[in-house]
């Protein structure tokens, strides 16, 4: 069996070395089973990864989008094979210690996927992400393999009755503790908030890294700004197959495309659309497999000069299907190249720059109220703000909109994990006043760095947003909401500042200054230091006790790739 000729060999760059020649036999008559032909054996293999499964909603229609885009691949000359890969959801294990393989998942999604393209030979791929996890997941690999590939956002969910979604579940619960929403009501709520497949509906995790994703160059226009069950996204996943074929053909690699402008790019496009905080740590992850020099001080910079423009869940009014019946993110992008915010001549997986994809986008119409101008933002500057102190040396994240206040100072209430502080808002024994301390919760700590949206919703609930505060070296959910801060390093686990805090201690958020405190001498801290005893991990064998073994800290993306 020949190669398909010297002009084409580049295209084979892999799968030539797996099917071509005598000694290949073997492996010719392994695919000969799945359904290649004779001809395939002369086309570039593309690998499509599929995060199909019946685990979650955000992923259960995926196995079609698959297919749509293993089409696209066939039609533009290439052969497409279907693989599939893990899914967490965050929703359904959301409070329970199933969660903590939440962030576990980003890592194994992203090994299976390099794992599978780089066994098989595939020349390129196609990766389809629904939930949370996913999507930096699919572009981790994207990095580490750099061969051409693009990425598929599987799309967002319709709302619920009455604009209802996940939040609105998990806020209903804390409504029935507060005493201001009944069983039957809770119940109702249930039933109605979740009418389909798609991922959460707000400008929550999986919207914020689709969106930030786009804005790198990795996905086609608009790909974050589809519903899931629509022609618009069938029609996304055909073209990314053959969009594949012509990167091929042009030799655009995802190094080509990942750039430090490019993350800017991202960084500035989150922050426009007051996304969710673990943008933060899955951008840090995504730039490091790129070999991009990222870290906690870039949001800092770029965020001085970015405002918050969109009013969107959880904090704003707005959902993303809304948006996207106004033309999603692509005019907020034109505008924000416009204002001098956005690096124009960063390549994309249209082969084309951003500023060429976006020359004739259109837009948004008079009227809407979802984007607002830069005459009358949301907040001047970014809502991403990290903080530093004796709490968080190394650093730590707050999403601070502006509606909840920017200053609070209160006395420490300490919990050891989001089960016993749930507890506690739920039976009254948290009050207005309180800074609840959550710890042990970090990537080593859990092991798996929970998000703490069970209890921070339990505060939204008993109408408590403005009058308790949280910190944790856990993180959040894109739903939480209210005066949080998460991601706080070193965490409880390694010996962290966060450790060592005591009931009743006064703590201090400024965002305004950017600080993180504990108001404790020096010396009062460092006699808690020397009579602190690591906590004992219940994880002796298995996924979690390797992921302790290997994560780094949540200021460097928590990867398990930096030895």
């Amino acid at each position: 069996m020949s190669s398909n000729g010297p002009d084409k060999k580049n295209q084979r760059r892999y799968s030539s070395i797996v099917v071509d020649g005598n000694k290949q036999a073997p492996s010719r008559a392994m695919l000969r089973a799945v359904g290649f032909s004779d001809e395939d054996f002369h086309r570039s293999q593309v690998g499509i990864a599929s995060t199909w499964s019946m685990v979650t909603p955000c992923n259960m229609h995926i196995d079609k989008l698959a297919e749509e885009a293993a089409l696209g691949v066939n039609e533009a000359g290439g052969k497409a094979v279907q693989f599939n890969t893990i899914t967490v959801s965050d929703g359904i294990s959301m409070g329970t210690p199933g969660m903590r393989y939440s962030l576990v998942s980003r890592e194994v999604i992203a090994d299976s996927i390099e794992t599978v393209v780089a066994g098989e030979g595939f020349d390129g791929f196609v990766s389809i992400g629904g939930c949370d996890k996913n999507m930096p997941a699919c572009v981790m690999a994207m990095a580490r393999l750099d061969r051409p590939s693009v990425f598929v956002y599987g799309g967002t969910i319709q709302p619920g009755a009455k604009r209802r979604d996940i939040v609105s579940v998990f806020e209903a619960v804390g409504g029935v503790a507060g005493g201001t929403v009944s069983g039957d009501e809770l119940l109702e709520v249930e039933r109605t908030a979740i009418p389909g497949p798609g991922s959460c509906g707000g400008m929550y995790t999986a919207n914020t890294m689709a969106s930030a994703i786009e804005a790198l160059g990795l996905s086609l226009p608009n790909s974050s700004a589809q519903d899931a069950i629509s022609a618009q996204k069938m029609d996304d996943c055909r073209r990314a197959g053959a969009a594949v074929i012509e990167l091929l053909k042009r030799d655009i690699k995802p190094s080509d495309i990942m750039t430090r402008q490019a993350f800017e790019n991202a960084i500035t496009v989150v922050i426009a659309l007051s996304g969710s905080t673990n943008a933060v740590l899955h951008l840090l992850a995504m730039a490091y497999e790129a070999g991009v020099e990222l870290d906690l001080d870039d949001f800092t910079r770029i965020g001085r000069n970015v405002p918050v423009l969109a009013d969107v869940r959880p904090s704003g009014k707005f959902a993303m299907s809304e948006l996207i019946a106004i033309g999603g993110i692509q005019p907020l992008m034109k505008r924000l190249l416009a204002r001098g915010l956005l690096h124009g001549d960063c390549m994309t997986v249209t082969g084309k720059t951003l500023a060429e994809n976006l020359a004739s986008v259109e837009d948004y119409p008079e009227g809407q109220h979802i984007i607002r101008d830069f005459s009358d933002p949301i907040k001047k500057d970014s809502h991403l703000v990290v903080l530093y102190g004796n709490i968080a040396p190394e650093g730590a994240i707050a999403k601070i909109t502006g509606k909840e206040g920017l200053c609070f100072t209160g006395s420490a209430r300490v919990f050891a994990s989001e089960e016993e502080s749930l507890q506690a808002i739920l039976d009254g024994t948290v009050v207005a006043g309180d800074v609840l301390v959550l710890r042990y919760e970090g990537p080593r700590g859990g092991p798996g760095m929970r998000e703490m949206l069970s209890p921070t919703s339990a505060i939204m609930g008993k109408g408590l947003g403005d009058q308790v505060a949280l910190i944790t070296d856990g993180r959040f959910s894109g739903g939480s909401h209210g005066f949080v801060v998460g991601h706080v390093t070193p965490e409880a686990a390694v010996g962290g500042p966060i450790a060592l805090i005591q009931d009743g201690d006064s703590l201090t958020i400024d965002a305004e200054q950017r600080t993180l405190s504990v108001d404790v001498p020096t010396a009062e801290l460092e006699r808690r230091r020397a009579a602190w005893q690591p906590p004992s991990s219940d994880e002796t064998s298995g996924t979690l006790r390797k992921y302790a073994a290997l994560v780094s800290s949540a200021s460097e993306g928590a990867v398990t790739t930096k030895f």
